[in-house]
C-alpha cells in the first residue's frame, strides 16, 4: 500500500481527526477502529514509510504504530537509501524482523553489525558500496539461520580476501536455500566460487559475474558428480539437494557449460545464462545446436533465458540455427517463460515454434534479432499459449502489423517494443484496447502526437510507460496522452520521456496537472525543460485534485535549467517535493554549482538520494562508483 506525505487524499478532512496539539478528536477514520483491529488488520499491512506517515497524524495513531512495529515480521527499505542513524531508529522499534531488505548505499560495516541476528531468515542487501569483504563473514556468523540471501556487492580490496570471506559465510549458513550474488567491479580468477564448501540445502543460485570453467566445476560439485564414475555420474531422479533455479552471468556460454548443466541437473525448473564475450569465439568454445539440444533432458524446465550481448557492438550465437531451436521447443514443452537474445541465425519459424509447442507459455521475449519479422506472429491468434508478457526488443523488421495481432490477447499485461523503429501510430488502436496492459515500452518507436491521442482515449490501464527517444512526439502529444479522458490518465504512475528533443515546459505542466498518480518521471536530456517545470513538479502532490507527489525524478543533462542551478536546487528543500526519494542531477548545472545547498538538502532530507552521476532511475547501475550524497 502506498501513501504520501500530503495527508488525507480527500483534502482538508484530515483536520477533523486531529486536534491542534496532535491528539485525537475522538472522531472517525482509523482512530475509530478498535486498537487490536487497527494494529493487526490495518497497520501491519503497511510498509514502513506508510507507517511513518500514519504516526504523524495524531497521538492515537502514533501509539498504534508503536504497538505495530515490534510485530512486523518483514521490512522493506529499498525505495530509498537510509543513512545509518535513520536505519538504527527504524530497526530499534522492530524487534521481530525475520525478513529484511535494505538499500545499503549509505550503510557501512559497523552499521551492518547492529541489525544482524539469528532471527533473520531472509536478507537482501542491495547497493553495498561502502562495505568491506569482512562484512560477509559477519553475515554468516550472526545469521546462521539464513534461508534466503541476496547481495549486491562492490568489490573492495583483493578478490582473494572477498572470496575467503564469502566461503566463510557459506560455511556458517548451512540452511541456505537461495543465494543471489551480484558483484560490481573487477572479476576475480577462475575456480574461486567452486573452491569452498557449499550448503547441501541450496535450491536457488544466481551468480554474476563468474568464469565458465569455475561454473562447470561448481555445477558438478552441487550436483554431487565430481568424484563419480562416468557411468553413474548424472542422476535422473530428483534428490533433496537438487538445484531448482540457476542463473549465471558467465564469461562465455559454451556447449561444455550448457551440457554439464543439462546432464548434472535434469530436474532444473529455471535456467538463465548470459555472457558478454570480448571477441568472436572459435567453434569449439561457443554454443552450438549440440549444446542447445542437450537442454531437452531438462524436460521440467519452466523458465529459460539465453542471452548474448556485447557493449557497443553486435554479438550473437552464430552457430545456433532453427534446427537446434526446433528440437529445444519440442523437448521442453512445459516452458512458461522464454527469453532469447542474440540468436542471429534463427528465423521466424524457429522463434514461432515456442509459441505453438509450449501450451503454458506466458512470457516470450526476443532481443537483438535481425531475422525476426511479422511472419513469426501472423497466426498468433491460433497459438495454444496465452501470453501475459511479450517483449520484442531491437528487432527492426517488426512493424505495427505484429502489434495489431495482439488485439485478441485479453491477458496481455506487459508489452515491450523498445528499439522497434518500425512500430508506428497505427498500432495504438490495438494497444489502447488491451484491458489488462499495465506496462508499455515504446522507446525509439516511430510514433507521433496522433498515436498519443489514440492511447490517451483508450481503455488500457497502463501504469508504466516509456517513450524514450521517440523524437516525433511533442508537448501536444503528452498533453493529449494525459488529458483526453482515457483510463491512462488515472493509472499512469511511471513515465519516461528521456532524449525527446521536443519535450518542454508545456509537457511537464501537463504532467503536473493531468498525471495525478505519476510518481516517477524521467526527462533526462530534455534540453527545453527549465525552472518552470521544476516549480510545477515541486508543487505536485499539494494540489486539490488528489495528485500524488513525485518520488523519483531524473534530470540528467537537463541543460535548460537555470545557469546557476541554485533556483532549481532550492526547490529540493522542504516543504516542496514532498515524498521525493531519488533525484538525478548529473551533467546539469545543479550538480556543479550547489555544493552548500546540497549539504542543506542532505541535512533536511536524510531519506533523499541525490545522484550527481549518470545513473538510471534509482541508481540501479553504477552505484559502486559514487555515494548517495
Amino acid at each position: 500500500m502506498e501513501t504520501s506525505n500530503s495527508g488525507d487524499p480527500r483534502g482538508t478532512s484530515s483536520k477533523k481527526t486531529a486536534t491542534s496539539d496532535g491528539g485525537s478528536s475522538g472522531g472517525g477514520g482509523l482512530e475509530a477502529l478498535p486498537l487490536a483491529l487497527l494494529v493487526h488488520d490495518v497497520l501491519l499491512k503497511l510498509d514502513m514509510e506508510s507507517l511513518s506517515s500514519c504516526a504523524c497524524v495524531s497521538k492515537a495513531l502514533r501509539s498504534a504504530v508503536a504497538l505495530a512495529c515490534p510485530s512486523l515480521s518483514s521490512l522493506q527499505l529499498l525505495e530509498f537509501s537510509p543513512d545509518v542513524q535513520t536505519l538504527r531508529r527504524v530497526l530499534s522499534s522492530c524487534g521481530g524482523i525475520a525478513s529484511l531488505a535494505v538499500n545499503c548505499l549509505r550503510v557501512n560495516d559497523r552499521a551492518l553489525q547492529g541489525f544482524l541476528g539469528p532471527r533473520i531468515h531472509e536478507l537482501s542487501l542491495l547497493c553495498c558500496a561502502a562495505m568491506s569483504p569482512s562484512a560477509l563473514g559477519s553475515i554468516g556468523r550472526k545469521c546462521p539461520n539464513l534461508r534466503v540471501l541476496m547481495l549486491e556487492w562492490a568489490q573492495r580490496g583483493s578478490f582473494n580476501e572477498f572470496i575467503g570471506n564469502f566461503h566463510q559465510m557459506l560455511s556458517c549458513c548451512v540452511h541456505l536455500e537461495s543465494l543471489c550474488l551480484k558483484i560490481q567491479g573487477v572479476q576475480g580468477p577462475g575456480y574461486a566460487f567452486s573452491s569452498g564448501i557449499w550448503p547441501r540445502s541450496i535450491k536457488v543460485l544466481k551468480l554474476q559475474p563468474v568464469h565458465e570453467d569455475d561454473m562447470i566445476s561448481l555445477v558438478k560439485k552441487i550436483a554431487g558428480n565430481e568424484n563419480r564414475p562416468a557411468s553413474i555420474r548424472f542422476p535422473s531422479l530428483p534428490s533433496t539437494r537438487s538445484l531448482q533455479s540457476l542463473s549465471l552471468h558467465v564469461s562465455t556460454i559454451s556447449d561444455k557449460l550448457v551440457t554439464t548443466i543439462a546432464e548434472s541437473m535434469p530436474c532444473l525448473l529455471e535456467l538463465e545464462l548470459e555472457d558478454r564475450p570480448w571477441k568472436d569465439l572459435l567453434p569449439h568454445g561457443d554454443l552450438t545446436n549440440a549444446g542447445i539440444q542437450s537442454l531437452r533432458s531438462c524436460n521440467q524446465l519452466k523458465s529459460l533465458s539465453l542471452s548474448r550481448n556485447r557493449q557497443n557492438c553486435q554479438a550473437s550465437f552464430k552457430r545456433v540455427n532453427d534446427m537446434g531451436i526446433f528440437l529445444l521447443s519440442e523437448g521442453c514443452k512445459v516452458l512458461e517463460s522464454i527469453q532469447l537474445s542474440g540468436f542471429s541465425k534463427v528465423s521466424d519459424a524457429g522463434f514461432a515454434s515456442f509459441l505453438h509447442s509450449c501450451k503454458n507459455l506466458k512470457k516470450f521475449e526476443v532481443r537483438n534479432s535481425q531475422s525476426l519479422s511479422d511472419l513469426a506472429f501472423h497466426d498468433l491468434t491460433e497459438a495454444p499459449c496465452s501470453l501475459t508478457e511479450l517483449g520484442i526488443l531491437s528487432c527492426n523488421l517488426i512493424t505495427s502489423e505484429t502489434v495489431k495481432k495482439l488485439a485478441f490477447s485479453s491477458n496481455l499485461e506487459v508489452l515491450d517494443l523498445a528499439g522497434c523503429r518500425s512500430v508506428a501510430d497505427s498500432s495504438f488502436y490495438s494497444i489502447s484496447s488491451l484491458k489488462m496492459l499495465n506496462t508499455l515500452d515504446l522507446a525509439g518507436a516511430d510514433i507521433t502526437d496522433s498515436g498519443m491521442s489514440t492511447l490517451g482515449r483508450g481503455s488500457a490501464p497502463i501504469r508504466r510507460l516509456s517513450l524514450r527517444g521517440c523524437r516525433r512526439v511533442t508537448d501536444k502529444g503528452i498533453s493529449q496522452l494525459l488529458l483526453s479522458g482515457g483510463v491512462i490518465g488515472k493509472t499512469l504512475s511511471s513515465l519516461d520521456l528521456g532524449y525527446m528533443p521536443y519535450v518542454s515546459d508545456k509537457a511537464i505542466h501537463a504532467i503536473a496537472v493531468g498525471g495525478v498518480v505519476i510518481t516517477e518521471l524521467c526527462i533526462r536530456s530534455c534540453s527545453y525543460v527549465t525552472d518552470s517545470s521544476m516549480e510545477a513538479l515541486a508543487r505536485k502532490g499539494s494540489l486539490e485534485n488528489g495528485s500524488r507527489p513525485i518520488r523519483r525524478l531524473d534530470l540528467f543533462s537537463c541543460v535548460g535549467l537555470s545557469a546557476s542551478g541554485l533556483e532549481s536546487l532550492q526547490m529540493l528543500k522542504k516543504p516542496l517535493f514532498r515524498g521525493l526519494r531519488w533525484v538525478g542531477i548529473g551533467r546539469a548545472c545543479l550538480a556543479d554549482k550547489g555544493g552548500s545547498v546540497l549539504s542543506e538538502i542532505y541535512e533536511e532530507r536524510p531519506w533523499l538520494t541525490v545522484c550527481t552521476g549518470g545513473c538510471e532511475m534509482g541508481c540501479r547501475d553504477g552505484w559502486e562508483y559514487h555515494g548517495a550524497s
